[in-house]
């Protein structure tokens, strides 16, 4: 019925880049960051119906440096962006983000001067959520895909940089108010 059952011989053989990416993805701790009506669905997968201690998440931190997943879920306003940035900054690395919801993906309905058009123009996002507001499961999908993410990603040296230049990159990135669309 266990573990037992699949291996007879009682030896297991893995590396230990599997064996970490194991370990991290399922022990992610969620930062408790709600900032508009996607919270509540965030709220209604953290509770009894949908269950998220399944996934080893049941407790939502209230500081950064306990945290290492920030679910941003909901509108982010540009006086709000800096303390994205620093709650971001503040967390324990390894750090993964999901952005949750069309306001946090693209500013959603509200292209104006006061919502930041897109989460990824402060932070790096890992994954996007769609919907306003998406669903609970939808929210848990999104959770096992951060966790291939995860247990696929590489250790090493050269890590720091890649993370590094990928964070860069994306806030070097074009902002999504100046795209023409796909055909241009």
């Amino acid at each position: 019925m266990g573990l037992e059952e699949k291996l007879p011989s009682g030896f297991l053989l893995t590396t230990v880049e599997k064996l970490a990416g194991y370990m991290r993805k399922n022990s992610l701790w969620p930062a408790t960051f709600g900032l508009a009506c996607c919270a509540i669905e965030m709220m209604a997968a953290g509770a009894g119906r949908y269950d998220l201690a399944r996934f080893g998440m049941e407790v939502f931190r209230a500081s950064p440096r306990q945290a290492d997943l920030m679910i941003v879920a909901g509108r982010v306003s540009n006086k709000m962006a800096p303390v994205v940035r620093q709650i971001y900054d503040q967390m324990a690395a390894p750090k993964w983000t999901i952005a949750m919801g069309a306001c946090a993906s693209s500013g959603g309905m509200f292209n104006n001067y006061a919502i930041v058009q897109g989460v990824d123009h402060i932070i790096p996002v890992d994954i996007y959520l769609p919907g306003c507001p998406p669903r609970p499961e939808m929210l848990m999908d999104a959770i096992l895909k951060l966790h291939e993410q995860i247990g696929n990603e590489k250790l090493g040296p050269n890590r720091e940089k890649i993370i590094k230049e990928v964070e860069a990159a994306a806030l070097a990135a074009k902002p999504t108010h100046q795209l023409k669309g796909l055909l241009a």
